[in-house]
């Protein structure tokens, strides 16, 4: 049986730096990395040109505009990537029969409630960011594409920049942080959700037209605090942390007060294992610092 050819957009962020990773023990997928200087998504002829050329079996659209605050005064800029980028990748994908996994957001849902999100509910995004995010994903429903849209929260891993190494960093540089409290949702290793995109390639559902939302995060609840307290004490670090509203830590892009996601969708319909939040991050910091000890 031949390789089914995966096209990964967005290579150098997170989730593109983990794909590449698992994928060197993987069979059966050919996955080909591309990033801005290869692929433009924002870029429709090329984006046309080089899925026709590859037609591949899917396309894994990690490519974002990612910066929550920054996209309030960039508000053009975060539309093309975040909707037009998705769009004219959905596009292309439904003229070649590729499956596209598209990465989404816990933001676009307001954050109001206090149960778990799942996928039918309405969405309600607030701030440049979380518009673009909810704008993307209907450019990819409405495309004509089979797509598996993939909503994920607090992403983290050992490469890129992330709250996790933030607190690293902050922890060693200071005796106190404040971090908010107030703010409730699930961190997730990029790492286990590239090994779940994996799984849904190789899923036999993957086979079949398909056109599904579904949400991964790792498990458990938390704040921002709870989040930062387990990483210093992990860590092992001597800060402080203290617990703070977010009012008290005014930023120009609002955030989800609760953005927890019902992950059950995904795991029914994939077949997919979530390990704990905890786990997952204590994983992520002994790497960071075998890393940092092979640095030094």
């Amino acid at each position: 049986m031949e390789d089914k050819i995966i096209l990964i957009t967005g290579a150098n962020g997170q989730l593109g730096q983990e794909l590449l990773r698992a994928s060197e023990n993987v069979k059966n997928l050919q996955m080909i990395f591309s990033d801005v200087e290869q692929l433009d998504i924002t870029n429709n002829r090329q984006v046309r040109e080089v899925i026709t050329d590859l037609k591949p079996f899917a396309v894994v659209n990690c490519a974002a505009y990612t910066a929550v605050d920054k996209a309030e005064s960039e508000p053009a800029l975060a539309t093309l990537i975040n909707v037009a980028g998705a769009g004219s990748l959905a596009a292309a994908c439904a003229i070649n029969d590729s499956l596209l996994i598209h990465i989404s957001t816990d933001y676009v849902f307001g954050g109001n409630g206090n149960t778990p999100y799942t996928e039918g509910e309405p969405v309600d995004p607030n701030g440049v960011y979380a518009i673009s995010k909810a704008y993307g994903e209907q450019a990819v429903i409405s495309s004509g594409a089979d797509y598996v849209i993939i909503r994920t929260s607090w992403l983290y891993s050992v490469f890129g920049h992330n709250f996790v190494k933030t607190m690293l960093r902050l922890g060693k540089e200071r005796e106190e942080l404040k971090v908010v409290n107030d703010q409730i949702g699930s961190p997730t290793n990029a790492r286990d959700l590239s090994m779940a995109i994996i799984k849904i390639l190789l899923h036999p559902a993957s086979e079949q037209p398909i056109r599904e939302i579904v949400h991964y995060a790792n498990e458990g609840v938390v704040s921002w605090f709870d989040f930062a307290v387990e990483i210093m004490s992990f860590a092992k670090l001597n800060c402080n942390v203290l617990p703070i509203p977010t009012s008290e830590y005014p930023l120009p892009a609002p955030r989800p007060a609760y953005s927890v996601l019902d992950t059950a969708k995904i795991r029914s319909t994939f077949g997919i294992e979530i390990p704990a939040w905890k786990e997952s991050l204590h994983k992520c910091l002994e790497e960071l610092n075998r890393l940092n000890q092979e640095k030094n």
